[in-house]
C-alpha cells in the first residue's frame, strides 16, 4: 500500500482527520464495488454485520453512512485517480503477452462510452435532458486483461467523438471504435500520429472503391466479407 500512502500524502488527504482516514474510505468503497452494493446505506449494514472482522480488513476507523458519505464529498478524488494509475501501470504489464487470438503484437483498445442515468434534483450539474440528469463513462480499455487505461467523465450531452479531441494517441496502437467516433477530421489526426483504428461506418458514408482484395477463409468465417480499399468522395 506504499503506492497509496504517497497519493493520500501527496494531497494531504489525511489533515485534520481523526478517525476515518482515506485508506478506511478506500476500503470501504472497494468492498461496496465488490460485493455489488447500491448504496452507502447497504454498504454500511453489509460492513457492520462484519464488524468484527473489519481490523483484519484493514479498517480502523468507525462505520457510519454520514462519515463515509462526507468522506466522499469532502476528500481529493485526485488521491484515487493517481493511484488507479499506480495500478493500472502494475496490473498492466502482467498482461502483455495475453493471446488475444490475433497475429498482433500491438497493442489494442477498445474505447466506448456509456451513459449513467442520475437524479435530476441531486445531480442538477450532470446536464442531459429537461428531466432528468446523466453522465458519460468514457473508457479507453487494453484488450490484454481488459484493463481500462483511460476514463473521462463528462455531462450526459457530451457526444463521444469529441472524446477523441483528449485522447493521447499511442503510436503502433490499434483502438477499435464504434461508428459514434467517426470524424474524418480526429481520424487522421490519429493516422498522422503514428496510430490505427478500426472502425464501423456510417449508412451515409459516400466512397469510391478503387481496389479489391483477396480475403482468407479465416476471416471469412470470422465475418469479414470483403476486402477492399476506398476513397472518399464528397456527399
Amino acid at each position: 500500500m506504499k503506492a497509496f500512502h504517497r497519493c493520500v500524502k501527496h494531497y494531504n488527504g489525511n489533515h485534520k482527520v481523526k478517525s476515518f482516514s482515506c485508506l478506511d474510505q478506500f476500503l470501504c468503497m472497494a468492498f461496496a464495488q465488490l460485493t455489488y452494493r447500491e448504496s452507502l446505506r447497504g454498504t454500511e449494514i453489509s460492513l457492520r454485520v462484519q464488524s468484527e472482522k473489519l481490523y483484519h480488513m484493514g479498517i480502523r476507523g468507525g462505520i457510519s453512512r454520514n462519515t463515509l458519505s462526507n468522506a466522499n464529498k469532502v476528500r481529493d478524488w485526485r488521491i484515487y485517480a493517481d493511484f488507479a494509475q499506480a495500478l493500472i501501470k502494475i496490473a498492466r504489464p502482467l498482461y502483455a503477452e495475453e493471446d488475444l487470438g490475433l497475429e498482433l503484437d500491438n497493442t489494442v483498445y477498445a474505447l466506448d462510452a456509456s451513459t449513467i442515468h442520475l437524479c435530476l434534483s441531486v445531480f442538477p450539474w450532470a446536464l442531459f435532458r429537461s428531466t432528468k440528469s446523466a453522465v458519460k463513462l468514457h473508457t479507453l480499455l487494453d484488450l490484454r486483461g481488459n484493463i481500462p487505461t483511460f476514463i473521462h467523465i463528462s455531462d450526459g450531452k457530451l457526444h463521444d467523438v469529441n472524446v477523441l479531441d483528449i485522447l493521447i494517441p499511442e503510436p503502433g496502437a490499434f483502438y477499435i471504435m464504434g461508428r459514434g467516433y467517426l470524424d474524418f477530421g480526429r481520424l487522421f489526426g490519429m493516422d498522422q500520429a503514428g496510430a490505427f483504428f478500426v472502425i464501423r461506418a456510417k449508412r451515409n458514408t459516400v466512397y469510391k472503391r478503387r481496389y479489391s482484395h483477396p480475403v482468407s477463409s479465416a476471416a471469412q468465417s470470422g465475418g469479414v466479407k470483403c476486402g477492399q480499399t476506398i476513397v472518399l468522395r464528397a456527399g
